[in-house]
């Protein structure tokens, strides 16, 4: 169930970082060291779990569907960034489709490999984030992670009608690259349990909360592109409570918030990224990023868009607003 991380000894004994893939040169950054392992994720499941319900979703001021899904796997792969390549991105914590690796496709994640999320095989989408590293240099598990589809703050109302979202769309949210503080940026950090407000880099929390990691994905498309070439032009945020007119198309907004918990042992202020490639002099966490490829059961997707986005329904992490909900 474990697999071994393997550095060559001069990167460990020097604390260099490799240069390939999406690891920006020079910095110490936070690889992982030659004697961590990968910690074991959820097994999933590949059952899809949807049932008939009659509890109905409440009104609210926006409309919402949330989905909890368990910690994957590991690896050092990245089916958007550098699709048919294993091993060259950083490492990554993935969440959602098991079987998400450097060749997964649209086709691949809808048809094969089991779930981690709540509904089963109802969301085979693969979402990741670079790993969290410790002060050991071993990779630490996250608890949990829950994925938000709003219909988001920054379009009010529901006029225009959020549309379904496109089958195989995939995106990024945040920079990688990032070696300060990300302007106006789309990843930050906080606490679960008590609010601090929203930080640039990990922060402590209380003994027994949980660091929280969250990102939010742009939400206006311009409707015709599944993908581009910085995997992020094809996608643009609302401004002005509306999308602008190159990206017309307003889409369910995505935000995935990860959590860590927080023991009396975790030193916070060694926690890296294994995309942090600058001076440990500075906080880690300012390469926040987070990916997502969708692959969901069709009838499932369009409907938690339908029947709670669309109406302004608050459907928890459970309801699709049709009188079916997942489990």
């Amino acid at each position: 169930m474990f697999k071994t991380l393997t550095l060559s000894a001069s990167l460990v004994l020097t604390g260099a970082v490799p240069t390939c893939g999406e690891m920006p040169p020079g910095g110490s950054g936070g690889s992982a060291g030659a004697s961590a392992v990968y910690p074991p994720g959820s097994p999933g499941t590949s059952e899809l779990r949807v049932r008939p319900t009659s509890e109905q979703a409440p009104a609210s001021d926006i409309g919402a569907f949330r989905v909890p899904c368990d910690y994957s796997h590991m690896n050092n792969d990245d089916p958007i960034v550098y699709p048919g390549q294993p091993g060259r991105a950083h490492l990554h914590t993935f969440f959602g489709n098991t079987g998400a690796n450097a060749f997964s496709t649209h086709q691949s994640l809808r048809t094969s490999g089991k779930s981690t999320c709540r509904g089963g095989i109802a969301n085979r989408s693969a979402y990741w984030i670079p790993t969290l590293i410790g002060e050991d240099g071993a990779p630490l598990a996250p608890t949990d992670a829950i994925f938000y589809y709003k219909a988001g703050y920054g379009i009010p109302g529901v006029s225009p009608r959020i549309r379904k979202l496109p089958a195989g769309l995939r995106m990024i949210a945040g920079d990688m690259m990032a070696m300060a503080p990300q302007a106006n940026g789309p990843a930050y950090w906080g606490c679960t349990n008590r609010y601090i407000g929203h930080f640039p880099n990990i922060v402590d929390c209380d003994v027994g909360d949980s660091l929280q990691l969250t990102v939010d994905f742009p939400q206006c498309w311009n409707g015709r592109d599944l993908d581009s070439s910085d995997h992020k032009s094809h996608m643009a945020y609302p401004s002005n409570g509306a999308c602008p007119s190159s990206h017309p198309v307003p889409l369910p907004n995505i935000s995935i918030n990860v959590h860590w918990q927080r023991t009396s042992s975790l030193d916070v202020k060694k926690l890296r990224l294994s995309s942090d490639h600058y001076s440990t002099s500075s906080p880690g966490g300012y390469s926040a990023h987070a990916d997502w490829f969708e692959a969901w059961e069709p009838g499932i997707r369009d409907a938690f868009v339908e029947h709670c986005i669309n109406p302004a329904r608050d459907c928890h992490a459970h309801l699709l607003g049709d009188g079916r909900e997942i489990y």
